[in-house]
């Protein structure tokens, strides 16, 4: 059964950090390419920060610089270190493989930055 599931969300203070956590059972993980996508109210999903299984990474320009993803191949983990928070950076964050997959995803963590 295909599962993912992510957390580490909450509520936080602009120029806060928060660190999310994505495990995905591992047929989804050995996919490859595993990626954080965020969607704000009213807008559509987009993503965020993606990692191949070799470590490199894309990142959306308005995030470069604050957030890191990493893997943990070992343990199906992929993570979203994210730091100096904006309150534009309020979402639901979910994670998939890259490009997605409809069916693999989860029910995501809310994260929302106050001014």
């Amino acid at each position: 059964q295909v599962q993912v599931v992510e957390s580490g969300g909450g509520l936080v203070q602009a120029g806060g950090f928060l660190t999310l956590s994505c495990t995905a059972s591992g047929s989804i993980f050995s996919l490859g390419t595993m990626g954080w996508y965020r969607q704000a109210p009213g807008k559509q999903r987009e993503l965020v920060a993606q990692i191949s299984r070799d470590g490199s990474g894309y990142y959306l320009a308005s995030v470069q610089g604050r957030f890191a993803i990493t893997r943990d191949n070992a343990k199906n983990t992929v993570y979203l270190i994210m730091n100096n928070l904006k309150t534009e950076d309020t979402a639901v964050y979910y994670c998939n493989v890259v490009p997605a997959v409809a069916r693999y995803w989860g029910q995501g963590t809310q994260v929302t930055v106050s001014s």
